[in-house]
Formats: C-alpha cells, sequence, structure tokens
C-alpha cells in the first residue's frame, strides 16, 4: 500500500488513561562533544514550512557541535535515495520511503544498527516500544521515528456546523445521513483531493484503510497489510462498496471527479473554508493543521477548524486508530550522523517539529506545553495515550 512520503501504518488501539497523566520530561545529554566539526548530508522530502523548521531545528545543533548540516530534499525519495545506495553514493542520514524499502535496506545490510548509535535505555525511556518495533527488521533497530501524525481525521468548521445544525456523527451510518441532509441543502458534503505527484492516491488508500480498520479490526488488517489477505477478497470488496457511498456518489463530492483527481492533497480542505463554505468535511491525518493555516492564516483552531475521529462501523473496533509517522535510517557511520542521530531522537528536536507544523511527537518527552493549540494538544494525546496492538 502506497503511502506519502514517508508515511508509515501504525495501528493503534486506543486506552483511557487519566485526564491527570503527566508526560515524561527532561533533557537529554548534549547532542556533540564541545569542538566537534565535519559535516553531514541529510536527504528527505521537506520543503516550504517543514523545511524551514527543520533549518531552525538545526542552528542550535550546529552551533554547539560545529557540525554543518547538508540537506537535500527530492519529491521521489524512493527513486533518488534507491538510485543512490545502489551506487554506494548514499546520503549519511535519510527519510525511509517506507516499511518494506526500510526492510530492503536493513536486509541487504546498508542501514546502520541504531542500537549502537543511540542510548537504548533512553529511547526506551522516550518511546513507546511500538515505535521501537516498528523501526526494526529481523531484531535489528534501524527506523527512528521523528514526527508523527494520527490518521483518519474528519476536519469540519464549527460555525458551519452550528449553522447547518448537523450533529457530530459518531457512526459511519450516522456519517451518512448527516452527509446525505447537507447535500439536500446545496452544500456538498465531502472536499476531497488525491493529487500528490508521483505518490498521487495515498489519500484513496488511507480512506479505505481506516474503513478496512474500523470494519474488522487491527489483527484482519496486519493480515491485508502483509500480504495474506488480497484486494480481491469479500472483506475488500465490501470496504470498497463503503467507499463508494461517498466517492461514486456526486452529490457527496465538491468539485466532481476532476477536482478529486486534480487537486492537491494540501489544497483540497479549502472549500471548507470559502465563503459560503463550499463543503462541510475533508477526511485526512493532523498534518493537515499545517496546509489549513497556509492558506488561511487567520482561521482560529477550535473556532474555525475541528475535527472529529472516523466513525464507528463495527462496534468492537471502535476505538481503533491509524496513525503514520517520518522515519529516518543512517546509511554512513561517521562521528557526525551519530551526534546528528542522537539529537533528531531528543525531545528538544522534535519540540521543534510540534511548535512549528502541526506535527505530532512519537517522544514522549515532548511537553503538550510545545503544541500550539488545543486541536494540536487533543491530537497529542491521542497519539500519547495509545497502545499498539
Amino acid at each position: 500500500m502506497k503511502k506519502m512520503g514517508l508515511m508509515l501504518a501504525v495501528i493503534f488501539l486506543i486506552l483511557v488513561l487519566p485526564a491527570s497523566l503527566v508526560f515524561a520530561g527532561g533533557g537529554r545529554e548534549g547532542a556533540a562533544a564541545a569542538g566537534a566539526a565535519g559535516k553531514v548530508s541529510v536527504m528527505a522530502v521537506w520543503g516550504g514550512q517543514e523545511l524551514e523548521v527543520f533549518k531552525e531545528m538545526l542552528k542550535p545543533f550546529e552551533a554547539k557541535t560545529g557540525i554543518k548540516v547538508e540537506y537535500e530534499g527530492t519529491r521521489d525519495l524512493d527513486a533518488v535515495l534507491t538510485t543512490r545506495v545502489e551506487a554506494g553514493n548514499p546520503p549519511d542520514i535519510a527519510g525511509l520511503p517506507g516499511p518494506g524499502k526500510m526492510a530492503e535496506f536493513a536486509r541487504a545490510r546498508k542501514l546502520v544498527d541504531l542500537s549502537t548509535v543511540l542510548d537504548m535505555n533512553v529511547v526506551k525511556r522516550d518511546y513507546g516500544q511500538s515505535w521501537i518495533d516498528l523501526g526494526t527488521v529481523d531484531g535489528t533497530y534501524v527506523g527512528l521515528f521523528t514526527k508523527a501524525s494520527i490518521k483518519g481525521l474528519i476536519w469540519y468548521s464549527p460555525k458551519q456546523q452550528k449553522a447547518s445544525g448537523f450533529t457530530i456523527p459518531k457512526t459511519w451510518d450516522e456519517m451518512l445521513a448527516v452527509s446525505k441532509a447537507i447535500a439536500a441543502k446545496g452544500v456538498k458534503p465531502w472536499a476531497i483531493g488525491i493529487e500528490s505527484g508521483a505518490a498521487s492516491g495515498w489519500v484513496g488508500t488511507d480512506w479505505l484503510e481506516n474503513i478496512f480498520l474500523k470494519m474488522y479490526g487491527p489483527a484482519k488488517y496486519k493480515d491485508w497489510y502483509d500480504g495474506k489477505l488480497s484486494w480481491t477478497s469479500a472483506e475488500m470488496k465490501a470496504v470498497w462498496m463503503a467507499f463508494g457511498q461517498i466517492v461514486a456518489d456526486p452529490n457527496m463530492i465538491y468539485g466532481g471527479k476532476q477536482y478529486v483527481l486534480s487537486t492537491n492533497f494540501g489544497q483540497a480542505p479549502q472549500p471548507l473554508f470559502t465563503n459560503p463554505p463550499g463543503a462541510a468535511f475533508h477526511h485526512q491525518a493532523s498534518f493537515i493543521v499545517g496546509f489549513i493555516k497556509e492558506m488561511f492564516p487567520d482561521v482560529k483552531p477550535m473556532e474555525d477548524y475541528n475535527f472529529f475521529q472516523f466513525p464507528s462501523i463495527n462496534a468492537a473496533y471502535a476505538k481503533s486508530v491509524e496513525a503514520g509517522g517520518d522515519v529516518f535510517g543512517m546509511f554512513r557511520d561517521t562521528p557526525q550522523a551519530r551526534e546528528l542521530m542522537k539529537y533528531l531522537a531528543s525531545p528538544e528536536a522534535q519540540a521543534y517539529w510540534v511548535s512549528g507544523t502541526g506535527a505530532l511527537s512519537p517522544n514522549k518527552g515532548v511537553s503538550l506545553v510545545f503544541y500550539p493549540d488545543d486541536i494540536s494538544k487533543q491530537s497529542a494525546k491521542i497519539l500519547n495515550e495509545s497502545q499498539f496492538v
């Protein structure tokens, strides 16, 4: 199942924890010994706001260590990175395009064992075991998650909700009923855009994944993800039929097929914020907040936009949630690469992502105070109060 950039599928079963949950804070040992110097190369997909935040993140690291970080960005990470690795000229550190490619690189002995780079006692303190497991191939820890997002969120405008009087649906059938009621008032319920360059299509796949998870639960989802359950199975047919109740109904979709196919995923929620609104709902992960703020700098969280979680289909799996994350591997074992990997794993570094991009941190040491608004805090609590299954 193809993902955007570095997104890796992760399944959560939400556990309700006390509201007074205290997040582990505390610093990490200094990023490097004083007087360190040299350079380290990094390859990733970041551009725009993400790249600007990454540059800000690097300033204290470079000032403290004297190490210069040389960044190379590409939207075709899979092809470019694979070519570089096969040619024997990989970057020191790079984003990994997906779990399959991570496993391929690891089994070809192209990735450094991160347990020899990071203090694993600190890693186990700061990260849930499942984040470590997801970065492990055949018993070797090779992938470090640096930021994350909750997937399967339904975004809407509270102002539009109040004006139209619709209630927040808790089940799939309720969501369909609300969508039809909105359509009857002349507003298209859903704004969907799947264009993403060479990675186009992952938006639709995310829909299918969330429907599958809510229908059949984490265990069967894993069978599907691992290829043990085919795309032509009875389960997948039911998933496609459910998805078709929305995407195949012209009364449900803003702009019709052309909008869906040609609109970049980052611009897809725009109709929710026009005057009058052109659409009511948008399905996307928590990272979409960054795109909303970029398009509409004056909108306010909770007042102008909010989310509800993907509705229940089978009550037994109502609390199952999907998430994704950016994962990095180390291809060259140099002192400079080691120091940067230590820094990228730290709460200090990851606090830049959460405060600057709307991303979430898989590192439990990043305090909620760094999250810029109530929506991001709410998303972070979902992420950190979860147990992987």
